[in-house]
């Protein structure tokens, strides 16, 4: 029988158009482990659609990290009793989740929850979006938008796997921290052209859209690839066809993370290898907010109006 659980809903009444309010949780599927949540971290997206145009009593939330209660009843996944990190379509923004358990990874003992729950969409968007990288060692890497929730994240993936990393921002007091994660190579500047002089580059990361799109067509090296997943700036580039086919091989790919996680791979796997990064400090993910989830409302809006970078937690409780 479906059991009674507080979560964060879409509530137009509400400060923040956000509100805890009770809900049904329905019976786990035979795939499906049962978690009590400890803590979720936000995103721009599911951020951006509750508080603009999700329809009252919409659910919203991806990121959770929490504790196993009920293990699958096919016996797939972490056992009872078990600390775990996930995702799921909607719907983590709560006390209580069923989650696939091909969707949830175990966690080493030396990641804490408010890290692990950074992980599911920056973390694996940063890895997917690598992946179409190949082989990075020795390779240069662009990351734009590189303080930002997946940027940071992906700065510290590529420089782990040998690439020379530029971390390209555009506020001159965010330079410190990615130069630290970049091995010293930021370049900031208003716009991405002022990364053109250290490329051209064998992959570059867009989060931006626009004119940083636009730009990143131009700096790719012969069968180099350019990975765009944001429209932070525009969802609309104008681009010198010539300067991107003349290239030669190269190419731009469109990355929507829940499609990676169907026809690549599974979120778990990708979990599992960044939790351990982790544990060997060698990813350390970026909290600039960590709050109770009774401030919901507040953090919401301030993530959405750029008040900080990095990424938001709130603990449960």
């Amino acid at each position: 029988m479906p059991q009674l659980i507080r979560a964060i809903v879409v509530d137009p009444a509400a400060p923040g158009r956000l509100a805890i309010k009770p809900v049904e949780l329905r019976d786990a599927d035979r795939d499906e482990i049962a978690v009590r949540v400890t803590a979720i971290s936000l995103n721009r997206g599911e951020t951006r659609r509750a508080l603009q145009v999700a329809e009252p009593g919409w659910r919203p939330g991806w990121d959770f990290a929490g504790v196993v209660e009920t293990t699958a009843a096919d016996g797939s996944g972490p056992p009872a009793g078990a600390r775990v990190v996930g995702i799921l379509p909607s719907g983590a923004w709560a006390e209580r989740v069923n989650c696939r358990s091909h969707a949830l990874a175990a966690l080493p003992d030396a990641v804490i929850d408010a890290e692990a729950a950074t992980l599911p969409v920056a973390g694996l968007t940063a890895w997917h979006a690598l992946r179409q990288g190949g082989m990075l060692l020795g390779r240069k890497v662009l990351v734009d938008g590189a303080s930002g929730g997946v940027g940071h994240l992906a700065c510290q993936l590529a420089h782990a796997a040998g690439a020379l990393v530029w971390g390209h921002v555009r506020r001159p007091e965010h330079g410190k921290a990615v130069a630290e994660w970049c091995g010293g190579r930021v370049v900031v500047g208003p716009d991405l052209s002022a990364a053109k002089s250290h490329g051209p580059y064998w992959l570059i990361l867009d989060s931006v859209g626009g004119s940083a799109l636009a730009a990143a067509l131009g700096m790719l090296q012969p069968n180099g690839t350019c990975v765009t997943f944001g429209v932070t700036e525009g969802s609309t580039a104008t681009l010198e066809s010539r300067e991107f086919f003349g290239t030669g091989g190269a190419r731009l790919y469109g990355l929507t993370l829940f499609h990676e996680l169907m026809s690549v791979e599974r979120g778990g796997i990708g979990l599992g290898i960044l939790a351990e990064l982790i544990a060997a400090k060698k990813l350390r993910p970026q909290i600039a907010v960590e709050a109770p989830w009774t401030e919901i409302g507040g953090i919401a809006r301030r993530l959405i109006e750029r008040d900080f970078t990095g990424k938001a937690v709130l603990h449960i409780g």
